[in-house]
């Protein structure tokens, strides 16, 4: 077996998640707080427009880089809310944002590449690293600064190997938002941004901002499965500049041909969707968030910085444990609440537990009624 894939991690979430599906199959009533998806189902124009695709057969190969009714939206997108210019032939349009992480590897980084990633931060991002024979280097995020990135240790780590920055912001697993500040000072490093802007569309206070506002030298990745409630759909993007086109095009056309067709003309319909269907889903988020943060506050978990998007509560367990992993799958066990340990997101993660409020207010209530009595009952640490 490949050596690479032994010095791997499992994405530890979908490891409770397995079990916690193990449990309902055996009629236990599990509530997830644990997986970072949706609970909403999609706008009816999406499921409108997948129905009418099949009706239309348009159910074939699209150009390699998309559908270009598709790329001229999201160049819409991005022109509206961030009032940069985007070209549609910078655009490639992938089964999910996770294809465009590795496109992107692949092309950025040869062995003896190195990549900065945040620690904590998405769990994933170093496999992808990892896939690509590159050597992940972790720059460590502070509860007392909020989780914030600063520029100063990102330079540190800076050298002639350093092939990317990753970013994420909202970020998971914290809901941070990255100051604008920090986007200014990290587009003048000279070195390629990546930007996870999947959770745009999903920010409760402060705003947003894409790279692309600050430097050309950036690649996005976004997608429909969060702003949306797509995940099932698997319909992501990557924007970039232009000199990376034609090998991106090489990888897309290789490794996946094209994204699915009839995904494409929900996103077309998602992007020009008139109605309040996002705006609604974010105001009960953040109905949610409001009543979880108050809750695990009054349970003694510590909580270093409100999340600002996105829909995650990253959370100080050290009073109750050690090791957010056994933790997790202790809850899961006797309290029958699927949570995250915090070490899925790096070593600094330890000792952290994230809780999702991407599910409905009265499973949300329940579930941390059913934590609150595991910490009464389990848990006497002082």
């Amino acid at each position: 077996m490949n050596n690479t894939i032994d010095d791997m991690t499992s994405f530890l979430v979908m490891d409770i998640l397995d079990r916690a599906k193990e449990m309902q199959s055996q009629s236990i009533d599990v509530i997830h707080l644990e997986v970072g998806e949706p609970d909403f189902d999609v706008p009816e124009c999406v499921a409108q427009s997948v129905s009418k695709a099949y009706e239309e057969h348009r159910t074939h190969y699209t150009a390699s880089l998309g559908d270009i009714e598709l790329r001229e939206e999201i160049a819409k997108l991005y022109k509206d809310e961030y009032n940069v210019e985007v070209e549609p032939d910078q655009i490639v349009v992938t089964c999910g944002s996770s294809p465009a992480i590795l496109f992107l590897m692949l092309m950025l980084c040869n062995p003896e590449s190195e990549v900065i990633l945040s620690n904590p931060g998405y769990a994933c991002y170093k496999n992808f690293v990892l896939a690509a024979h590159a050597k992940p280097v972790f720059v460590p995020l502070y509860a007392e600064s909020g989780f914030q990135y600063k520029v100063e240790d990102i330079k540190r780590c800076l050298t002639e190997r350093t092939a990317a920055i990753f970013i994420n912001s909202p970020m998971n697993p914290t809901g941070t938002l990255l100051t604008e500040e920090f986007m200014r000072e990290v587009a003048t490093l000279g070195v390629p941004i990546i930007s996870d802007e999947i959770y745009h569309g999903l920010v409760y206070e402060g705003k947003a901002h894409s790279i692309l506002e600050y430097t050309d030298n950036a690649f996005v990745l976004n997608g429909f499965s969060k702003r949306f409630a797509m995940t099932g759909l698997r319909l992501g993007y990557l924007i970039a500049p232009k000199k990376y086109m034609p090998a991106l095009i090489k990888l897309q056309q290789n490794f996946m041909i094209c994204a699915g067709s009839t995904a494409q003309r929900a996103g077309i319909a998602a992007l020009r969707d008139k109605s309040d269907y996002v705006k609604n889903m974010r105001a009960t988020y953040n109905e949610r968030r409001v009543y979880m943060l108050e809750r695990l506050r009054a349970m003694g978990f510590g909580i270093p910085t409100d999340p600002q998007g996105a829909f995650y509560i990253f959370c100080d367990a050290s009073r109750f444990t050690d090791d957010s992993l056994r933790f997790a799958f202790d809850v899961l066990e006797k309290a029958h609440v699927g949570v995250t340990p915090g070490v899925d997101f790096g070593t600094r993660g330890q000792g952290y537990i994230r809780f999702s409020y991407a599910n409905s207010i009265e499973n949300i209530k329940e579930g941390l009624d059913r934590l609150e009595r595991y910490l009464k009952d389990y848990c006497h640490r002082p």
